[in-house]
């Protein structure tokens, strides 16, 4: 067995290591040793393209390749991935997930009740007398009750058009 794995080719053996690294990762979670196990996996190529390449030279390689990995990580991904955990403080609260949003009445809101369509569903709204087809932005949300209030978007007039001599 031990023959088999001097034998074996570089650029296998940093492959087998880039596995290893990943199978540690699955079992203690952290994203540290998973890009290293890249650092392993990019080193394995460049054993590939480049044979000849001594062992020392090889550790080196890798301990670069293993800093420029976890630095993409640290600089690159974990902040994309930070960012989307402020998306959990809505997760089982949709409704506030809405607010600021402008959406449509589907149902005039008459005595302070009425519906708004939200992509393929309506939910109730509550907000002033409008009628239906109303332009709204949803203001608040109290589980299923969005509170709406309407939009006026009337442009504002040009600065000729007030002053007329």
């Amino acid at each position: 067995m031990t023959q088999f794995i001097v034998n074996m080719p570089g650029h296998f053996v940093w492959w087998s290591l880039a596995l290893l690294l990943a199978a540690a990762e699955v079992l203690a979670p952290g994203y540290f040793l998973l890009w290293v196990g890249v650092g392993a996996a990019a080193t394995g190529f460049v054993v590939m393209l480049l044979p000849q390449l001594g062992v020392l030279a090889q550790a080196v390689t890798f301990t670069v390749l293993a800093f420029l990995s976890c630095a993409a990580y640290w600089r690159g991904l974990r902040p994309r991935l930070l960012r989307g955990e402020n998306s959990e403080a809505t997760l089982n609260r949709r409704g506030a997930g809405l607010i600021g949003r402008r959406l449509v009445l589907s149902e005039a809101i008459s005595e302070g009740r009425g519906r708004v369509r939200v992509g393929d569903g309506v939910w109730l709204a509550t907000g002033p007398d409008l009628p239906a087809g109303s332009e709204v932005e949803v203001v608040g949300a109290e589980g299923i009750l969005l509170k709406v209030r309407a939009v006026h978007d009337a442009a504002p007039a040009p600065a000729d058009a007030t002053n007329t001599g």
